[in-house]
């Protein structure tokens, strides 16, 4: 007889293989699916009183305008959901996928992983399946795919630029980063890249061709905007694009994008602005002078565009942990519409009133599996993710709207995105414009923060450990000792408890190696990146999910059943944290 979990997992994927998938279907299982399986934790252990882990401060923290998610970090505190989404619906966590996992064998799933099911041939494969759209993606049944047709080929020259087969330029250009806390660590289950696009006019210069010089510097001011902060740069000529970076009051050399903003003049008779303190260059220039594209600290311009692909962990011939050829999901994101800050702020006051208002109300988003769901700050989102087959497929829309809550209402957002604000700058490889393929996390130092600690140590310190659901044992054994306060008290309390054979709770600790955070203080990898058997582990157990179809249900790949994480909460339920200010 199969084990409940085992017959689950079976029935979901006799219910749910790649062809059964109706992708027209808008009816939701999980209507709250925006909320993350991650927001459920226990923030508590079992069996002892005093240890508190916040892994909720990596996303739930103050805003930072022109972000105006309002009292977000109060999140921290408390399990703030809906009245549907108390419950919770990610069922895949609470499966034993032991026997499965056990099923598939380490050369099986090298193999499965190392095949690229993105390109066939040196050509991009949604892209040939969405010129000739099957009808069963054809949201509105006009026989065109209305949104994003993968264009990115992922051959990155020395700068990170993106190259076709013909050798031009796609305006794609990968950057290294540091990869946000917790889930999206390698050693949680996924490799992944993250590129950027800017719109063509960046790209030109004031007579409308292509120049790469202009690209460059205008990302690298979107760049400065975005992170609110001065940049080192390779020495530029002021003179050559009629800008002055450095806001010394001469066009002369700038070997630095000053951010000083000021505010612009405003005509109400002609409705434009005028007098920029920072500008684009080339033709962008001329458009912003127009008021055809705009700029702000914070904000990316109008039709900026990022791809994000999620890919199974790999290992190349020397055993270092990889990218692999095969994608889990690729994600994509356009800014369409440019909201200035009382439009924003609006927003994010409306969002407040509804929740006061409301509470129980659940967030709706506008969209379709082509061209997205809108966030209603300006941006769409949409995705591509494996069949059961192993090929990429359109998201439905439930499966989109497990990535609209992180990309519209959280405080870690800079303009509704995670990872530009994080990239790497002048000084470090490339200066930061790379792709992971081009070189890896080693010896990369952990990121500063402005209060003297670094990052990933001070999550390891304030979470107890490398995960949101404490799953990860080997960051547990390779950075933690555990210990008892072995006092008066507690021995009489274990004393009791043995008696009565109840559990107890003890007064417990958790203490960083020191050894250990020296090194990941020096070398990131060495916290990033899994060992062999649980890179293998994690792609065996998410290859499952995959051959359900059951991503509905959860993508966290795990074996055994995630102990650390509620079933169901209670209304405003407190997790006794204290609020982590960033």
């Amino acid at each position: 007889m199969l084990k409940p979990s085992l017959f689950l997992s079976t029935f979901c994927a006799l219910l749910l293989t790649a062809d059964e998938v109706d992708l027209k279907n808008t009816h939701l299982v999980n209507e709250t699916a925006y909320i993350t399986s991650q927001c459920y934790t226990k923030t508590e252990d079992e069996h002892t009183k005093n240890i508190l882990h916040n892994p909720c401060f990596s996303c739930h923290i103050k805003n930072k305008i022109p972000n105006y998610t309002l009292y977000d970090d109060d999140l921290q505190l408390a399990y703030d959901f809906p009245s549907s989404a108390l419950k919770n619906p990610w069922t895949n966590l609470f499966l034993d996928r032991s026997e499965a996992v056990h099923n598939i064998t380490d050369e099986e799933i090298l193999r499965y992983v190392r095949e690229d099911n993105y390109r066939r041939n040196g050509q991009i494969i949604l892209k040939e399946k969405l010129t000739h759209l099957p009808s069963a993606w054809d949201a509105d049944d006009n026989g065109v795919w209305d949104g994003y047709i993968p264009d990115c080929y992922f051959t990155f020259d020395h700068e990170g630029f993106d190259k076709d087969p013909s050798g031009a330029y796609t305006g794609w250009r990968a950057f290294a980063y540091y990869p946000f806390l917790g889930t999206f660590w390698p050693t949680n289950g996924s490799t992944d890249d993250v590129m950027i696009r800017l719109d063509s006019p960046f790209r030109q210069d004031e007579n409308g061709r292509f120049n790469k010089e202009v690209y460059t510097l205008n990302l690298l001011i979107v760049e400065a905007l975005i992170k609110q902060k001065s940049l080192a740069i390779d020495p530029v000529d002021e003179r050559r694009y009629g800008v002055d970076l450095n806001q010394n009051g001469i066009l002369d050399t700038a070997r630095e994008i000053v951010f000083r903003w000021e505010q612009p003049t405003y005509d109400a008779t002609a409705m434009k602005l005028s007098n920029f303190s920072m500008s684009y260059v080339g033709k962008a220039k001329a458009l912003l002078e127009s008021n055809d594209y705009l700029i702000a600290p914070g904000l990316y311009p109008k039709n900026t565009e990022f791809l994000h692909s999620v890919r199974y962990i790999d290992v190349n011939p020397k055993g270092e942990i990889v990218l692999a050829p095969r994608m889990k999901e690729l994600r994509y994101a356009k800014k369409l519409f440019w909201y200035p800050y009382f439009q924003l702020s609006n927003a994010g006051m409306e969002e407040v009133k509804e929740k006061e208002s409301s509470p129980d109300n659940v967030d709706k988003y506008v969209g379709n599996i082509e061209t997205g769901l809108n966030n209603k700050l300006g941006w769409y989102y949409q995705g591509f993710i494996e069949d059961a087959r192993g090929e990429l497929r359109p998201q439905s829309y439930e499966e989109t709207l497990f990535c609209m809550g992180c990309h519209s209402n959280i405080g870690a957002i800079a303009d509704s995105t995670f990872v530009f604000q994080r990239k790497f700058e002048k000084g470090t490889y490339q200066n930061g414009w790379y792709h992971w393929s081009q070189k890896g996390f080693k010896n990369i130092r952990d990121r500063m923060l402005p209060n003297g600690e670094s990052e990933y140590v001070r999550y390891l310190k304030n979470n107890n450990a490398g995960d949101e659901f404490r799953d990860n044992r080997e960051i547990m054994e390779k950075f933690f000792v555990q210990g008892w306060e072995k006092d008066e008290a507690n021995v009489q309390k274990e004393l009791l408890a043995k008696l009565e054979n109840q559990d107890v709770r003890l007064d417990a600790f958790w203490k960083l190696k020191k050894e250990a955070i020296k090194r990941l203080q020096n070398d990131i990898s060495y916290l990033l990146l899994p060992s062999l058997p649980r890179a293998l582990t994690l792609d065996k157990a998410y290859k499952i999910i995959v051959e359900e179809q059951s991503f509905r249900y959860g993508r966290d790949a795990h074996v055994t059943p995630v102990t650390n994480v509620h079933r169901e909460v209670k209304s405003k339920q407190m997790t006794h944290l204290e609020k982590i200010e960033h």
